[in-house]
């Protein structure tokens, strides 16, 4: 019944029920759609949005997949959506622990439907522990692994990194990551399983490398003292002649030296030992002088092109105008609206470009439906009121 004539993707064929929430979920659920998966958006006759209410425009984790609202309290509802499930490869759901059971849309239920379903569930403390039923967020999540610690400049308290690290890095992508491999293991064994993506999981997954730098003796714990936390002057953020910032990180030793040549550094004395650490402070200050002499851009003229590793730091704005994001369409415009393009790119299977967010109305709904029901279902709920 999917309807694949105007997607395309590496994951054409693949079905998954999204069962609205905020969060981690529907950037999940956006990243399956947008290499080419039927996703179906279940949501409240009340359209949840992702956390902060704004035009639906501009809403831009609900893109590339259609929704149907149903009042999940009624029995009909949660029969409708079980006939979904049925045809479902994955489900996606963010709710905190024991509410889908409450429900009726368990994953006992679901599965004993559909044996195969793969049924990805994400929260930020997991599925079981001491924390699994208290309210949190990116910033708890990441706060108990030991990632907030680390981030931050030395003598000043640590510093969030946006809700990227544990919302969408160890939310969203974990979560995507063990439905698809869990698709994967059911193509093979005909069953299905239950994934608990959570959040801390997820940030101490990203966090491998650093702990075993950190173990190795290799890594402080005084944050900002080390080589890429802005300990190190050679991998810093610097303010230009214009108010503007540089990025700067020539890690290795050839590249470093390079920078130093075309700053007209090269023969300054406290320079020369790159990986003394009693010299840092003063080459940060030696830097700092340096690069207030020309503005950004004029930097990036002088040194953009060169393997000296830097770049400028560029607002929202500005990204999009960069030669380099232009030239690869990293980031595109859809109807008026500024957003990444569906990554990773892929040689033979390419995503589509994306479709808006669409409007939660009826007409979409039944257009939804279409990929997952029989027309005479379809107008058998309609005809019920079960869905708008």
């Amino acid at each position: 019944m999917t309807n694949t004539r105007s997607r395309s993707g590496p994951l054409v064929g693949v079905k998954v029920v999204e069962i609205a929430g905020i969060g981690p979920g529907p950037l999940a659920a956006m990243f399956l759609a947008d290499l080419g998966a039927t996703v179906i958006r279940v949501d409240r006759k009340e359209p949840s949005r992702l956390g902060a209410p704004r035009p639906l425009e501009f809403d831009l984790g609900l893109r590339n997949r259609k929704s149907i609202r149903v009042d999940l309290k009624d029995p009909a509802a949660v029969e409708m959506v079980l006939e979904l499930i049925a045809d479902a490869d994955g489900l996606i759901e963010g709710f905190r622990p024991g509410v889908m059971e409450r429900l009726g849309l368990g994953p006992d239920i679901c599965l004993a439907r559909n044996p195969r379903l793969v049924y990805g569930r994400v929260t930020g403390w997991g599925q079981e522990g001491p924390l699994s039923h208290v309210a949190g967020h990116d910033l708890n999540y990441i706060a108990i692994t030991g990632a907030l610690h680390a981030m931050g400049r030395a003598g000043q308290p640590p510093t969030p990194p946006l809700n990227v690290m544990g919302d969408y890095a160890g939310g969203s992508l974990y979560l995507a990551f063990g439905l698809l491999a869990g698709m994967l293991e059911a193509r093979n064994s005909g069953k299905g399983q239950v994934i608990d993506a959570a959040m801390v999981d997820g940030v101490a997954s990203l966090m491998t490398v650093t702990m075993g730098m950190h173990a190795a003796g290799m890594l402080s714990k005084t944050r900002g003292t080390n080589l890429i936390d802005t300990g190190a002057p050679f991998y810093e953020v610097y303010a230009c002649a214009d108010g503007k910032y540089i990025s700067v990180g020539p890690i290795e030793g050839k590249f470093y030296r390079l920078l130093l040549e075309h700053l007209e550094l090269q023969d300054h004395p406290q320079l020369q030992a790159q990986m003394d650490r009693a010299q840092w402070p003063a080459a940060r200050q030696i830097f700092a002088d340096k690069f207030r002499e020309r503005t950004r851009d004029q930097w990036v003229q002088q040194l953009g092109h060169l393997d000296v590793c830097v770049a400028p730091v560029l607002d929202f704005d500005e990204a999009p105008e960069h030669p380099h994001v232009k030239a690869r369409g990293t980031l595109i415009d859809l109807n008026g609206v500024t957003q990444p393009a569906p990554g990773p790119r892929f040689s033979r299977t390419p995503a589509a470009r994306p479709e808006p967010p669409a409007a939660p109305t009826t007409d979409n709904a039944i257009a939804a439906l279409k990929d997952w029901l029989p027309d005479a279902r379809i107008d058998a709920w309609r005809a019920q009121g079960t869905f708008i």
